[in-house]
């Protein structure tokens, strides 16, 4: 074991290390940067509504990159560490000024979206506008670790690029975009999800700064009514735990789809696999009463309701038990909706039959060459015949073949070109010679080799 002077001087570096106190600013400045940026008249206001107009573009055309710049410009993060300073420090004037300016800004921030969405050509909802709309338990996180940054940064020496770190971490400017968009359409889900993203990046910024002051050792303001203190504390913790349930229920939900979805690609990927059907696409949902696996199968038709028994029977090894099972065959029948012919499912079909011909092809190309040289070895005894007559007359018949031979000692095999020859008169061996390497040399096979037969 450790001798405790050893553990005790190795926890005393180790806190040494975790020490802020050398890095803070004093408090009255700290204090001063943010109540300046609680305050949202003349140019701050007319910064955030340009910042509104700039995201609401990024959303509209699907920017990341102008989404990140009008995280950067927007002032929106100033009265919502307002207010989880004036929580830390007791000072209920700040906590009211903040919290109406953050009314103020966020109203001018939906109203400049909507107006935008409002006039503009384009309104279909894109992938950066969808994201904003179901917030989860990680979005929590995200907004306390990043009102924690917010709030080091601010009250520390060390600056650095902390501060547009946080502004674009936390995410604030877009779901007020979102927010404007659903309005502006008349979409309540794209409303009420991103005003919920919205909600939870601004409390947990809030409790962040307030769990920040207090471990700062900043300096509580006013100690003539403790009981207010306690009360708005109280209401404060009580808004973020509330917060954060449904941000509990959407995650759990998101957590049970997406192992749904695993589940059911590895069934398709594991049952679904027949010698002359394969699978076109599979759609996995959940809504409704029980979740539904629908999978079209493209190729030769196999028997429906004894197919359909034995998949069922496999549902469960893959924890899809109570999973309704659908299987599509190539064509539409009376009972489906002929919606579920979705352009997706075309182009997957589309996919597949090119797929399909392209080996198709590739394979006919394949035996078209082997043809065709088939049939140039066939034909070369027939163009040779003149010049043999005159240059080698003793030759009776002759025979060019390609074919494999057979090492019956190794079992190897290997293909040859043979010319089969048949004599009036056989030659010697210098003749045979001589007659093989013309052959070769004519027919440019330098590997054919003579093999007599009997005339």
């Amino acid at each position: 074991m450790l001798p405790k002077q050893s553990i005790a001087g190795f926890l005393s570096r180790l806190k040494d290390y975790f020490n802020i106190g050398p890095f803070l600013i004093p408090q009255a400045d700290a204090e001063a940067a943010i109540r300046e940026g609680v305050s949202f008249r003349g140019i701050n206001l007319l910064i955030l509504i340009v910042a509104i107009f700039i995201a609401s573009l990024g959303l509209n055309t699907n920017s990341t990159a102008v989404i990140i710049g009008a995280m950067l410009i927007s002032p929106l993060m100033g009265p919502i560490i307002g207010i989880g300073l004036a929580v830390g420090i007791h000072d209920f004037d700040l906590i009211k000024r903040s919290f109406r300016n953050l009314m103020m800004a966020t109203l001018f921030s939906v109203a400049t979206s909507c107006i935008y969405f409002l006039i503009s050509p384009v309104s279909e909802g894109h992938s950066e506008l969808l994201a904003r709309t179901s917030p989860t338990i990680y979005d929590v996180a995200i907004g306390f670790f990043g009102g924690a940054a917010g709030i080091l940064a601010i009250g520390s020496r060390i600056k650095g690029n902390v501060l547009p770190g946080v502004a674009i971490a936390t995410a604030l400017m877009p779901p007020l975009c979102t927010v404007g968009y659903g309005l502006a359409t008349m979409q309540p889900h794209y409303f009420v999800g991103a005003i919920y993203l919205f909600f939870i990046n601004s409390v947990f910024i809030a409790t962040a700064t307030t769990v920040g002051v207090k471990l700062m050792k900043y300096k509580i303001h006013d100690f003539s009514n403790p009981r207010r203190a306690v009360r708005v504390r109280r209401i404060v913790y009580s808004i973020a735990f509330v917060t954060v349930l449904p941000a509990v229920w959407l995650t759990y939900n998101m957590l049970v789809t997406s192992n749904f979805n695993n589940n059911c690609s590895r069934f398709v990927a594991a049952e679904c696999r027949f010698p002359a059907t394969q699978v076109l696409s599979y759609t996995a949902t959940r809504s409704g009463a029980a979740p539904q696996l629908t999978v079209t199968l493209v190729g030769a038709p196999l028997p429906q309701d004894s197919l359909l028994a034995a998949l069922d029977s496999r549902l469960p090894q893959y924890h899809l038990a109570g999973t309704r099972l659908s299987v599509l065959q190539g064509t539409v029948t009376s009972g489906t909706d002929i919606r579920e012919a979705s352009a997706s499912m075309l182009r997957d079909m589309y996919a597949v039959t090119q797929a399909t011909i392209s080996a198709q092809q590739a394979k006919i190309d394949s035996l078209q060459r082997v043809l065709t040289y088939s049939r140039t070895i066939d034909s070369m005894g027939l163009r040779l015949a003149p010049e043999l007559r005159v240059v080698f007359p003793d030759v009776e018949r002759i025979a060019i073949a390609h074919t494999v031979v057979t090492d019956i000692t190794t079992g190897t095999a290997d293909t040859v070109n043979v010319a089969l020859t048949a004599y009036h008169t056989p030659p010697d061996t210098a003749g045979s010679n001589r007659l093989r390497e013309y052959l070769r040399a004519r027919l440019r096979l330098p590997d054919l080799e003579l093999l007599p037969v009997a005339p």
